[in-house]
């Protein structure tokens, strides 16, 4: 019987998403940063197509995503009503 090393992974994804859900508490505008985030990432080539955040483990893009949330590598402006008219 193979001895197998297991790295236990920092965080799990709904740990990730309930610490972003903390920075952004909109669920719907989490998502939508996310999922650009995500397209961003998967895209390649040019700077906005790297990580912001460094880590031991490669992480999945959406969990990339979601830690630059959590440690505010990445943020969002909120539109006034008034500045869209």
């Amino acid at each position: 019987m193979g001895c197998f090393n297991y790295k236990k992974k920092s965080k799990l994804n709904s740990e990730l998403v309930t610490e972003a859900l903390d920075k952004v508490t909109n669920p719907n505008i989490l998502v939508n940063l996310v999922s650009r985030r995500v397209r961003q990432l998967s895209i390649g080539g040019g700077n906005m197509s790297r990580p912001f955040i460094e880590t031991e483990q490669p992480l999945g893009a959406a969990d990339t995503a979601l830690e630059e949330i959590v440690q505010e590598k990445i943020h969002f402006e909120k539109i006034k009503e008034e500045d869209l008219s």
